[in-house]
């Protein structure tokens, strides 16, 4: 999650791009929606069977703006008219397409105009009525994933193999999917605008389109909430992010708790997730996420390791949220910045280590989860588990004060790292 903004991407191999759905409707029938296999009630039967089209193989890791992604795009839309939500894209349907320039992805130095391939990928946009109230809740997730991992991979191997993302981000669409039908037969108090954004993986590109060109006002939006890796949960441990954006969050979120989930709440309203969009538009978001893990932009995140049941009382309690906000008014959530530790996290200018955090770890310092090939870290030979705790001479205490201090350094710099593995502190050479 933290690192997809500050990988580096390289050009794949060109693929066919659906311009709009029927053009890309699979003529496979294991590639549509079958709407009796599901129940209106959130389930994890539900979920599964949700993650396992999304991330098989047919789709071949749904990367932005290829027939894959469209596929995916066609189920998610296929879903939306099953349960009788509303068409808000353009033009009466569901889609909402942009433009990538795979140029300005490639090289830090291109413009709109650079010359390079350009492809069309798009957001699938429903809305789902409320009983009463004029305002509406954003609901979002993002459908695309890393294709067969030619940008944004931590995958090390010689031979290029799909990348499923059922973690990233299956599961939050299939989150969104279930919330769609449960609301669709249980309409909350306020409207629902379903968001399901493509190009995430290229630097939220298709959230960023949306809230420059929204087909529905923002500023009757009450708040936004986003689901991105619900698919892990562990012991029952659940983040929260966008706590300090309102400050009734965390009455609320803990007030719905009723499935003793270990919340693990967190002020930041930014990231590198769509809420990020929205939070600069000022509007109070929060962001579901269950948290890293090993398997993050690898081959390996798929299917086996999903946990259905932590992801069924994820999403109920999303559900819940929902149905708690309809007695406030907008007035009542008004907007205000999150903590200022969190501009260190979106103001990064410095080199970055190609490491994975762990946003579970409590201790002093970061601890790492996963490693980029090539990338400084792996250079040095830190391996994951291992906690950073200095840069050169400066030590720090969390993931806040290590963003910090690599705004002071600069590329190719050599330092020194100060790591404790096995228990034990150990100092590495560095150079970035």
């Amino acid at each position: 999650m933290f690192n997809k903004q500050s990988v580096h991407f390289s050009l794949f191999i060109v693929l066919i791009s659906c311009l709009a759905y029927p053009q890309c409707r699979p003529n496979n029938s294991t590639h549509t929606f079958s709407p009796n296999a599901f129940s209106p009630d959130i389930s994890a039967n539900d979920i599964h069977s949700h993650i396992k089209f999304l991330a098989s193989d047919s789709l071949q890791g749904r990367e932005s703006g290829s027939e894959f992604e469209a596929m995916a795009a066609n189920y998610i839309i296929q879903a939306f008219e099953q349960y009788g939500v509303e068409p808000k894209g353009n033009d009466g349907t569901f889609l909402q397409d942009f433009t990538i320039n795979i140029a300005r992805l490639t090289n830090p130095h291109a413009s709109d105009d650079t010359k390079g391939e350009r492809r069309v990928a798009s957001n699938v946009i429903g809305w789902i009525p409320g009983r009463s109230n004029t305002d509406y809740i954003i609901i979002g997730a993002h459908y695309d994933h890393l294709g067969y991992g030619s940008f944004g991979s931590l995958y090390s191997g010689t031979n290029p193999r799909i990348h499923n993302g059922a973690d990233d981000n299956a599961s939050g669409t299939a989150g969104l999917l279930e919330l769609a039908h449960y609301f669709s037969e249980n309409p909350p108090e306020d409207n629902l605008l379903l968001l399901a954004f493509s190009g995430e993986e290229m630097g939220l590109l298709g959230s960023a389109n949306y809230v420059e060109e929204p087909t529905i006002d923002l500023a009757k939006a009450k708040a936004m909430i986003n689901m991105d890796m619900i698919g892990r949960m562990s012991d029952k441990n659940l983040f929260i992010f966008g706590i300090g954006t309102t400050p009734k969050w965390s009455e609320l979120v803990t007030a719905v708790n009723n499935d003793s989930l270990n919340l693990n709440l967190v002020e930041d309203g930014t990231g590198a997730s769509d809420h990020t969009s929205f939070y600069y538009k000022n509007i109070p978001v929060l962001h579901y996420f269950t948290g890293t893990h090993s398997d993050y932009h690898r081959p390996s995140d798929d299917l086996a390791y999903i946990e259905e049941e932590g992801q069924e009382l994820v999403v109920t309690h999303v559900a819940k949220l929902i149905n708690a906000l309809g007695s406030l008014s907008k007035e009542e959530l008004p907007f205000i910045e999150a903590p200022g530790k969190q501009r260190q996290t979106m103001t990064f200018n410095g080199p970055t280590l190609g490491v994975l955090p762990d946003y579970g770890f409590e201790g002093l310092g970061m601890r790492i989860t996963g490693i980029n090939p090539g990338q400084p870290a792996h250079n040095a030979g830190l391996q994951s588990g291992d906690i950073i705790v200095a840069l050169g001479e400066t030590s720090f205490k969390d993931i806040y004060g290590y963003m910090g201090v690599l705004n002071t350094l600069k590329i190719g710099q050599k330092i020194t790292i100060t790591i404790v593995r096995d228990g034990k502190e150990q100092t590495l050479d560095l150079q970035l």
